[in-house]
């Protein structure tokens, strides 16, 4: 555990069951610690007071004082008359009677010399091992005490509130956060992930969340696409209303264009005819395109060379005069190649270029690039097309795929021409994005299918 979490969760409020499991765990662990140290040593010092009872016993047995027993003044060795020894009167005339005999009254050894008549008395050790037994007990308790308060100190203000209250209050804060909606905080840092059991929790718990995030993420995706292919559905049925409404007077507007054109003698009008004639075949295209998008149709598809399709979309938007005024650059690479429907692509492209040529001013640059991804364990191609213009307003950009969303609401943008494009764009399982670059313009993706 970082260094930081003891801090952090320094104010943590103390489980009042874990203290109390605790202080029981390790009260009964001293207990058990006492009482299985202190009877053997008890046996132990009582064999050894037995041993040097017998021993002091047998020398003071002997004609010789015994002063050859070490640190003799402790058993308070005597030797003279009975006053000077203070015998007592019933061991004196049990002695006077038994000289040479040992008899033993409260600890106390006595023995008259018969050689010399003098009496000796001598104190057994019986309590010094005693003193030894309630002194070791004594110790044994103040140190297994210490080392109680110690390690209870140590557990519940050291390794506790790192360990284990300091993950679970993290686990709670993200859990609430969780249920908050606040995905900046539902998640735990790494840098407390730990390898232990907890460490283990709180991964699994992460990787729950954010499998959990994901499938929300794609549902709600999935939401979005079945909205937007309702209004692409309500779309289509208008836009085949307003295709069937146009193709008659179009194609009377087409015939009677080329019926002048054939009767003409003027190249100043010849040339406004054949514009005219430009004009109709395009409103032509985009009624046809209306028709298509009405049927919303999954065309034939195929692989599609990137590079020959943009110059295509090129060639076709070129026809508006402020075109010469741009310069465009198809940097797609030749081998770039999707799955799709060319005439449908070809489609999508122009609207992306188109919009791109609406927005920028004279003098300005639109650029097609491409490059390869893998997603899911697919390859895929990111084709953008970007332009040094104005970029997207904010306000529009959220929702600049949904139908009749145009910051150009005038006679040059219907705010169509993207929807249309997405559409196709999810029949071909692809994706489409917008987004404004960071050095100034717009900028649009696609995603499709890589063929190669």
């Amino acid at each position: 555990m970082p260094r930081g979490l003891g801090r952090r969760f320094g104010d943590l409020q103390v489980r009042p069951k874990l203290i109390v499991l605790h202080n029981l765990f390790f009260l009964t662990l001293a207990c058990a610690v006492y009482f299985t140290l202190i009877p053997p040593f008890e046996r132990r010092v009582t064999a050894a007071r037995t041993i040097e009872i017998s021993l002091i016993t047998e020398i003071f047995s002997g004609d010789r004082p015994p002063l050859r027993l070490p640190r003799i003044e402790a058993y308070k060795y005597r030797e003279g008359s009975a006053e000077e020894i203070r015998l007592p009167e019933g061991v004196r005339e049990w002695l006077d009677n038994n000289p040479g005999q040992i008899t033993t009254r409260d600890d106390v050894l006595y023995r008259k010399e018969p050689r010399t008549g003098l009496y000796r008395r001598l104190n057994l050790p019986t309590t010094v091992y005693d003193d030894v037994i309630d002194r070791a007990r004594n110790t044994l308790f103040v140190v297994l005490g210490l080392v109680y308060l110690f390690a209870v100190a140590v557990l519940e203000l050291l390794i506790m509130p790192t360990q284990v209250y300091g993950p679970i209050r993290l686990m709670l804060d993200a859990d609430k956060a969780t249920r908050e909606g606040d995905r900046e905080k539902e998640m735990i840092p790494e840098a407390y992930i730990t390898d232990d059991e907890i460490g283990q929790i709180l991964k699994s718990r992460n990787e729950t969340v954010r499998e959990l995030r994901r499938q929300e993420d794609e549902l709600a995706e999935a939401i979005a696409q079945l909205e937007a292919q309702d209004r692409l559905a309500s779309l289509g049925l208008l836009s085949a209303s307003v295709a069937h409404e146009m193709n008659t007077p179009l194609a009377v507007l087409h015939g009677s264009v080329e019926k002048l054109l054939e009767t003409s003698q003027d190249a100043h009008t010849h040339d406004r005819l054949l514009r005219m004639l430009r004009v109709t075949q395009r409103l032509r295209t985009i009624s046809e395109g209306l028709v298509d998008f009405a049927r919303v149709r999954r065309d034939e598809m195929g692989r599609v060379a990137l590079k020959p399709l943009i110059d295509e979309a090129w060639s076709l938007v070129s026809i508006d005069d402020k075109a010469g005024e741009v310069r465009f650059a198809n940097e797609v690479s030749a081998e770039a190649a999707v799955i799709g429907n060319s005439d449908r692509l070809v489609q999508v492209f122009v609207n992306l270029i188109r919009n791109s040529l609406q927005s920028v001013n004279s003098g300005g640059q639109i650029d097609v690039r491409c490059r390869r991804t893998e997603r899911e364990g697919k390859r895929w191609i990111v084709t953008s097309v970007e332009d040094n213009g104005s970029g997207i307003p904010g306000d529009v950009l959220p929702n600049i795929f949904d139908a009749f969303v145009s910051s150009r609401l005038d006679s040059r943008g219907t705010g169509l021409g993207l929807t249309v494009a997405a559409g196709i764009i999810q029949q071909h399982d692809g994706q489409i994005h917008a987004s404004n670059r960071s050095g100034g313009g717009a900028r649009l993706e696609v995603v499709l299918k890589s063929a190669d």
